[in-house]
């Protein structure tokens, strides 16, 4: 199958993937200003905005379909969803890979006895459960979720439900969210070798802090940045730290 991707911009690649429940537009402003000095594209996922659905959204076969979709190398940026995949990209795809930004991710999204830095597993299964009978109103509530905490949270939910249809209705994103709940992709931290830089909100209750400074400590080249006051989207709720940050990242990785 062929991804949806918008491509802005000149320089050395940057790819970015969004996450659960978006599209690759999310990342326009951030995507705006990077592509002064960087060929930028914005990926819709499988199921999600304009690109078709799989029947089983499986992290490798993501990996491979990008892997194919950008024959050369580039910087990836990966945001919640987009960031899980991103690390099966680095793992599975070594030479491809000359930096990764991985933005309020996780190796695992489900809390248990081995792994504190999650939500409840009941969260997600709630999600899963009402998408058939009240779509929109579903998205928009994890969409709320996504910015509890933040001081201008208010504003930030706006900007992302003026954002969350602009490229279609997505029509897969059950599968997704089931991989959310059986991810465990912390055995894939050894295999990763590029540099990595972590961006994480301390206010976040989707992927807490501690599964930023997890992957700071078990990533052979990692740096994390802390964001005190934002929650899980720190490049809309804190545009212009975000972008500072990961600027000084892609440059000194390109």
């Amino acid at each position: 199958m062929s991804l949806f991707v918008e491509t802005l911009g000149q320089g050395p690649d940057v790819v970015m993937l969004h996450g659960w429940g978006l599209h690759g537009g999310v990342f326009s402003r951030v995507a705006e200003r990077l592509a002064a000095s960087h060929c930028v594209h914005l990926v819709d996922l499988p199921g999600h905005g304009a690109s078709a659905p799989l029947a089983s959204f499986d992290a490798d076969a993501v990996a491979d379909l990008l892997d194919q979709a950008f024959p050369l190398p580039a910087q990836v940026v990966g945001w919640s969803l987009g960031g899980l995949v991103a690390q099966h990209w680095a793992a599975r795809h070594p030479d491809k890979i000359k930096s990764l930004a991985l933005v309020a991710t996780s190796p695992r999204f489900v809390r248990d006895e081995s792994w504190p830095h999650a939500q409840e597993r009941k969260s997600i299964e709630a999600v899963a459960a009402s998408l058939d009978g009240a779509f929109e109103q579903t998205l928009e509530r994890f969409l709320a979720l996504q910015m509890m905490g933040a001081p201008s949270a208010r504003d930030t939910l706006k900007a992302l439900r003026a954002e969350l249809f602009s490229h279609g209705r997505p029509q897969g994103l059950l599968p997704a969210l089931e991989l959310l709940l059986e991810a465990d992709a912390r055995a894939l931290a050894g295999r990763i070798r590029c540099p990595v830089g972590l961006f994480y909100g301390v206010r976040d209750a989707i992927t807490p802090i501690g599964a930023g400074r997890w992957l700071a400590a078990e990533l052979a080249d990692a740096r994390l940045y802390e964001f005190p006051q934002a929650s899980h989207a720190p490049f809309l709720s804190h545009e212009a730290e975000f972008l500072a940050a990961l600027a000084q990242h892609l440059d000194a990785h390109a």
